[in-house]
Parts: structure tokens; sequence; C-alpha cells
């Protein structure tokens, strides 16, 4: 039983430059339209409607303005018309420019009229208080009934200069070029527009997003991402807005191109009333940061830097490393160059004697025999470019940094020429400096016209590629193969366990765990922790004490209470009886004093753990607009001196846990350090894997603190840890959501096939990987004809770069089911099917493809997952399936018709059956 077909394991191509987009894209109206109704249009000198209706009829963008005004009967000497639906034709684009009052009138009328985009220029909404905000729901709600998808408000327009399209109140338009620019301040787009005309800077689409009333960063990212003009796209933010919609297309879109943006905001992170370290080390701010590196998102600080990297990353490929080789004929500027280059976390490769070699037999004896390569001031053109062209070859070079000043033997232009011949096309990024004025420009110009992106000032060109290492890292990370986290044995399934826990402490109307009850939450997550007994006596502390065995630790049992030690609440090291009781009474009296508080349920002990290894913390709160966070770093008593901490959104697998401690100071340390063995990495990915596993299944927890956390050679264990629940006034439905959604364990289920076969029909999960090379590797040459309509190699199928977007999803925008069965013979997983569900950008729709591997064919199981792809595309809210079939594939256009798909030959290619399923009715806003 072989494939439904139309795209799915394909439909990412088009965030690569170049691609086609299927169709026409809902947002092609507001981007793309062929005619354009001007709300508000006016000749009035410096309103906004004159502006804008000079700007529509002076730009060249191929289609039709229609001026909207109940006042005249002519602007600027075309017919105008009282209302959208007056004019005689259907309007792609409204243009709302009236005042605020207005303006849900105007989108009524929109609506109406089946009008599918409109940007809303005229601000006074929420900004102005509660009328503004009252004028706000009124639109909001008319968008929701119709479909109706709006811009703004206070938005300046949109811009694609590329057709030429200028719906904009700017007093100029874009060059057009391959850059998308999206902007929250209608201001900045401004100053940005006169830059980018001085810096020669180019745009494929230029928009002014506003208040983000509808249309938000994730619509357009997805339309950017589809469209094959656009090689990067740049974002001036204020807000994030739906963190979720945001993060979910900036993964989607992040692999193929370039996402920089620049925040707002940086040092105004937002003050948070912290009962824990956890809380105190956590910022809006530091979470923005790992909301962007989870997503693929690059940050930058400044406005040179954002178009600096995105014309640098849309011209050349990724680094696959930090090291830079270095070539100049001014030890100067090589030396400014490498201090940028150190003093933002980049490397000089270390050139190999082969490369030392090659260069001694092309450069004077006086060169410097190493990175940087100086190649003297007295170099001649072809001497420059061939070292260039050696040290680029070099395999420790993850990139090359050529540098030129103008000296009297040195011809840059020449040079330029020559080194544009050698270089254009490198497989490593090649950046330039060609320092000076007037007697660099030449050179300069032609390097940039080649793609080879060219800087005034060394250090610059220095930063600008360790920011694309560093994009490269976070990307190559987001789809780097994880392996399945080790589960402790005899492990079962904690969710439950947990929440039963969390509802009984909840009952008696308490949201802080104690210590005994954090540790037992942890435990049940694989999270090993220190032996904990409870003692409610004198006496009862002294027989656990002698059970455990010294020296042990006492600590005080409340549930009230949150820091223990800075209450007197915890003796340390009791080396024998004695010293148990004693340390017993001074913790009685110290809480007393402190707190005036009683000593109802009396003290913990454990074990005293040598502190052999490291002490780390682990913890976690719950952000706004993010949901829950995950912070590692360095612990102990002196956490908030060191404040070495890494956060990170969960859910988290082996591979994005190491790269969030490789974040942190401590991290370094593990791999051994005078006086102690190294740390095993691996077993900490597995804790913070399962750590973030119960924070996404436990929505009732606000914080966690694991503080110290040991880490050694030999084991890793918490020693004192701490959860608190949201207050007891919170649904629910209040909590914030995780940004990152989890797993989907609700798909998850058994089936038996006909032969007796017991599989598994789940998710797919990016440790998966490995499996689907297995599972390609079996299909026949039919089999892969059906699916993707021509015989794919096995190569291009395995390739990692195509299995890492088939198996690394997000289950917003997609689900693929995989059938896991065991090899009878040898015991091993396999898969022996997968059915995919892909939602299309901007639709409620969704194209699904079922693919069985030849020898499991036959058996029932394309049928089966053909129905829990229907029953999961339900659940999902989809409400039209879509896919095309061959033509001879009989067995799938039958399975396809049982299953209640409409079948069609499709009219521009016989051999194709079109499908279609129609669910529920469609969203009237998907």
């Amino acid at each position: 039983m072989t494939g439904i077909v139309m795209q799915t394991e394909t439909k990412k191509a088009p965030s690569t430059p170049g691609a086609v987009r299927r169709g026409r894209h809902p947002l092609d109206a507001l981007l793309a339209p062929r005619t354009v109704a001007l709300i508000g249009a006016s000749e009035e000198a410096r309103s906004a409607g004159r502006a804008l209706l000079w700007n529509l009829i002076s730009s060249p963008f191929g289609g039709t303005v229609y001026p909207v005004t109940a006042s005249r009967s002519n602007l600027l000497g075309i017919r105008t018309y009282p209302s959208v639906g007056s004019i005689p034709e259907p309007i792609d684009l409204a243009i709302i420019a009236s005042a605020a009052p207005d303006v849900p009138l105007a989108v009524e009328e929109c609506a109406a009229s089946g009008v599918p985009t409109a940007v809303i220029v005229s601000g006074g909404f929420r900004e102005t208080g509660p009328a503004g905000m009252a004028l706000e729901s009124r639109i909001l709600e008319t968008v929701r009934q119709s479909g109706l998808r709006v811009v703004g408000p206070n938005s300046l327009g949109v811009m694609s200069p590329v057709s030429g399209l200028n719906a904009t109140c700017a007093a100029a338009s874009a060059r057009p070029g391959s850059i998308a620019f999206i902007s929250q301040s209608g201001a900045l787009c401004s100053a940005v527009l006169d830059w980018s005309r001085k810096m020669t800077v180019g745009f494929s689409h230029f928009v002014s997003i506003g208040s983000m009333l509808d249309v938000g960063w994730g619509d357009l990212i997805d339309y950017m991402g589809d469209d094959p003009r656009t090689r990067s796209i740049v974002i001036y933010m204020e807000s994030v807005g739906d963190a979720r919609r945001f993060l979910s297309a900036a993964r989607e879109v992040a692999f193929g191109k370039p996402i920089i943006v620049l925040k707002a905001g940086r040092t105004a992170a937002a003050a948070r009333a912290a009962v824990s370290h956890t809380g105190a080390l956590t910022g809006s701010d530091a979470v923005l940061d790992a909301a962007f590196r989870r997503s693929g998102v690059l940050r930058v600080n400044s406005m040179s830097e954002l178009f600096d990297i995105a014309e640098v990353l849309g011209k050349q490929p990724r680094p696959r490393g930090p090291r830079l080789a270095i070539v100049t004929n001014a030890g100067g500027a090589g030396v400014l160059a490498t201090d940028a280059l150190l003093a933002n976390r980049g490397e000089l490769a270390t050139l190999s004697a082969e490369t030392i070699a090659a260069l001694d037999a092309e450069l004077p004896p006086h060169w410097s025999r190493s990175n940087p390569v100086d190649v003297l001031d007295d170099t001649t053109p072809e001497r420059y470019a061939q070292a260039v062209e050696l040290a680029a070859a070099d395999p420790s070079a993850d990139g090359l940094l050529a540098i030129l000043t103008p000296q009297p033997s040195a011809n840059a232009t020449r040079t330029a020429d020559l080194v544009r011949q050698r270089m254009v096309g490198h497989a490593k990024p090649i950046l330039a400096a060609w320092m000076g004025g007037v007697d660099v420009a030449a050179g300069a110009a032609a390097l940039t016209g080649a793609g080879i992106p060219v800087f005034e000032d060394p250090g610059t060109a220095a930063r600008v590629f360790t920011l694309m290492w560093r994009h490269s890292y976070v990307v190559r990370g987001l789809y780097e193969t994880p392996s399945l986290a080790v589960e402790p044995e005899g492990s079962t399934s904690p969710r439950e366990h947990v929440d039963t826990m969390i509802q009984a402490v909840r009952a008696t109307g308490r949201t802080l765990l104690t210590e005994v009850e954090s540790k037992q939450a942890l435990s049940a997550y694989g999270i090993p922790v220190v032996e904990t007994r409870v003692a409610a006596s004198e006496d009862e502390a002294v027989a656990c004490a002698r059970d455990i065995g010294f020296p042990v630790v006492l600590k005080l049992y409340s549930e009230v209470i949150t820091h223990k030690t800075e209450v007197g609440g915890v003796q340390l090291n009791l080396q024998d009886e004695s010293s148990v009781r004693q340390a017993y009474h001074r913790i009685r009296s110290a809480v007393f004093e402190t707190t005036g508080a009683g000593f109802a349920r009396g003290v913990t002990v454990q074990p005293m753990v040598a502190l052999d290894g490291f002490e780390l913390i682990l913890g976690s709160l719950v952000d706004p607009q993010f949901g829950p966070i995950v912070l590692f770093g360095s612990g102990g008593h002196l956490v908030d001196v060191y404040a070495d901490r890494a956060l990170a959104l969960p859910p988290l697998n082996t591979t994005l846990a190491r790269r969030m401690m490789e974040q942190t100071r401590i991290f370094r340390a593990f791999k051994g350090v005078p006086g102690r063995r190294p740390v095993d990495p691996a077993a900490l990915e597995g804790v913070l894997v399962r750590f973030s596993q119960m924070l996404v299944e436990q929505p009732w927890i606000r914080e966690v603190d694991i503080n110290p956390m040991l880490a050694s050679a030999d084991r890793t264990v918490a020693l004192d840890a701490r959860i608190v629940l949201h207050d007891m006034g919170v649904l629910l439905e209040q909590v914030p959501k995780p940004a990152i959604r989890p797993y989907p364990v609700q798909y998850v289920g058994d089936w038996t096939m006909r032969d007796g076969t017991r599989a598994t029909i789940r998710p797919i999960r990016p440790e998966d990987e490995p499996l689907m090379v297995a599972f390609h590797g079996k299909l026949s040459d039919r089999s892969v004809y059906f699916r993707y309509f021509h015989l794919l190699k096995l190569n291009q199928r395995v390739a990692h770069e195509r299995l890492t977007r088939i198996c690394f999803i997000d289950y917003d925008r997609e689900m693929a089911l995989v059938a896991d069965a065991r090899d009878p013979a040898s015991g091993d997983h396999q898969i022996l099917g997968v059915g995919r569900l892909t939602k299309l950008h901007g639709t409620a729709e969704a194209e699904v493809a079922v693919l069985v591997a030849d020898e499991f064919q036959r058996f029932g199981l394309g049928g089966e997952l053909m129905r829990r792809v229907t029953t999961v595309a339900r659940a999902e809210h989809v409400a039209r399936l879509t896919g095309d079939v061959l033509a001879e594939n009989v067995e799938m256009i039958r399975l396809c018709e049982r299953h209640g798909f409409q079948t069609t030959v499709r009219p521009d290619d016989p051999q194709v059956v079109q499908t279609s399923l129609v669910l529920a009715p469609e969203p009237s806003n998907p």
C-alpha cells in the first residue's frame, strides 16, 4: 500500500531561495495585489491619504488603484468611489487611512465585500486607552467572523519593491533586493528606508506590521519563507505577540533562510518578585534570547549588524566552525581583525604544514608564516589572490577574511578581480575588508557585485563572521540527530503518579511542596535524589541517622518555609547520635527565634554527601509569554555570585540539552580539572531531558529549584529540591503553555496487523532518523515511484539534510505517525510505515501521505495509518485533506475512496488523481 503524494516530505523546499511555491498564498493579496482600494484617500497636503494615493499611483505594480471617499468625485484626476462595495471589480487589498472611529465600519464593509486583506495605517487604538481598545475589539470580531486578514493598526503600510508596489506613507520607495524587512515601528521603517538607499540595500518586501491585531510575525515569516525572491528575513521587534506561532514559523523557515532580529528593550527586562534562585536568575530578556536560540533566530544589537549579517547570510554559505583564516597586506589590519574575532568568541584557524609550505613557495621570505597571513605591503595582485586561495583551502579554516589596504604596489581593482574569479562559489564563506576610499571603491564594488560582502573595517568583518558561526551553530543544533535519553531501570510513565501527588497537595490548600514531596516528584521522572527520611521527633531523627549511616544532614521539614538555610534550618556533617540530637535542638530554636513559628513537622535526615564533584543548579520558572523555562548552571551557595547559567525552552532532547550546558562556563570543567575526574555529560543530558519532560507534563508546577545538584564522575544526584505550584486562584487554562509544543502523547496507540504483528503507532521523533534510514532501505523501486512520482535514489532519500526535515517536525504544523515494531529476529525497533499530515500555510487545509514498507503491505497497515491520520486532522482542526495519487496506483485510490475521499483526474495531468476529504466547516479565520 503506497503513496498518497503531494510534496509533504519536500514541502519545506520553498524555504530555499529559488524554489517555487505551489499555488497562490493567502497573503499574496496583501503583498502581490492586483486591485487596491484606498479608504480615506485625500488630496490634503501632508495627510496619510494623500501620501498613500500618490505612492500607489506612481508605483509600477501593475494593478489598479481605487480611491474611496464620499466627499470627492475624483482625486488627482482619478475617479473615486463612495464605498468599497461600489467598486466594479473584486478588491485584493484595502488600505484604510480613515480616522480611528471610522475604521471599524470600513473593516466591516471590506469583510462584507469579500476583500481578503487590509492594512490599517490609522492610529488611535489601544495606545489611547479603553476607547481605543473598544475599537480594536470591534475590528477583531469582524476579522474572526469573516476571515479578512488585517495588518495594523498603526502601520506605515507595505511595499514589494521587486513588483513595484508601494502602499505606504513613506516619502521614498525601497530598492528591490532579496531581504524581507518587517518592523513594528513605522517611524523606524522610514529611517531604514532612508538608510538603505544610502547603503544600497535592497528588499523583496517591506512590511510595517503595526500593533499586530491580526497578522503577526508567524504569518509573515511563513510567507517570506515560501517566497523565492526572499533570501533573508530581517525583523525589528518590540513585542513577540503570539510566542508559539512566532517560534513555530521561525523554526521551520530558519533552516533554509536566516532570520535576524533586532529586539528593542534589552536592558528593560521586567522585574520579577522572586522567591527562589531560579526566579532571581531569569528575566524576560534572557528568556527571549533562549527562545530565539530554540527557533534558530539570530539576535543582533544594532541596525548596522542587522543588515550586515542579513546581506552576508543571504549570499554566503554558513561556516561549519568558528575558525577564520585572515589574509592581509598590512599587519596592523590583521591584528585589528584578530582582536575582534577573539573578543566575539571566534578562533584563528591553525594553518597546516602543507598550507604553510605552499605559501612559502608563493610569498616573500619575510611573510608572517602564520595566521593572519601577512603577504607584506609590496605584494602583487597575483600573489595576494594565490595566498587567499591557499588559505581558504586549508581544512582547518571555516571561512576566510581578505583584507587589503592601499599600497603603492597594490592595485585594489585588479586584486579584487582576481579574488572574485578564484573565490566566487567557494564552499566556505568569503568576506573582504577593502580599506580606504576612492582608491579601493572600484575593487570593493566588483567584489560586492560577485556576492562577496565588503566591509570598510576589518574588525566589523571579523565580528560578522562570528555572528555567522553563531547562527550556523544554533541552526545545526536544532537539526542534529539526538540519541534517545537513557531511561532509568524499571521506570514507568510518571505523569499520572506525579499529577495525583500534586492534586493531593492542592487539596490541602498548599502551593509549596515539601522537600520530600519535591524529591518524590523528581525521582518519579528518573532524576536521582539523595535518600531523604522524615523524623517527627529527636529520637526518630537519631534512628533515621543510625539506619542511613553517619555522617548525616538534618534539615527543617516545613510546608511553608521557603529557604531553610536562611532560618537556620540546615545542620551539616553530623558524625554521631549526640551531634544529631544537638542539631535537632539548634534547628528548633533557630526556627522559633527567626520566625516565631512552631516546629510541628520535624526534620528530614539525609546522608552527608561528599562534595567530590561539581555543584550545579537545575531549575525552572514559568514565563508569561513562553511558558516553562529550564535553567542550568553553577550552583551552591555562590550561585548568585557566579551568575553562570543558561536558559532553554522545553521540551529538550539530548542534543538541545548538550547545547544548553555548553553555554555555561562550568561545562568546560566537566572534561576534568586537577583533583577531579571528568563528568560524563551524557548522564546530565538524560537528567535535563527528563526534567523538561516533567515541566511540560505537569502544568501546575510554577517553579523548581534543585540546588545543589551534585555531578561527579560516579553519579549525578539532587541534594536539595523545592517545587512551587501555581496559586490556588489560578485556573488551568490561565497557566502559560509551553511555547514549543510537546510530544503529542495523545496520538500514541497500539495496533495489531492482520498477520499478528504488534506495532505502536506514534508521532515521529527526531531520534527516529536512523530508523527512517533503515525504512527507506527496504522500499522497492515501485513503492518509491508511487510515493514520489519518480525514482528518487536511496542516497537522496536518506541524506541527513532531508531526514532531519522529516523527523524534526513542529507538531503544530505537521504530524507524522510511524508504525514502530520490534524485529522478531534482532529485537531492534523498526519502522513499518509512515502517515504524514502537513498543514498548508494560511489555510485550514492539509496534505496527507501514506507509505508502507513493501514486506508489510496488504496487512491493513496503510488503512490504519490513513484512519489515524484523518482522526488527527480532525483533532487538529483541519477542515479539508488533499492529496495527489498516480492514476496507476489503483490500490491507494481505492483506499482513499474507502475512507471517504473524493477522487478526480487532475485537469492538467491525466496521469494524476486528485483526492480530497472535507472534515468540517472551514474556520472563519484559520
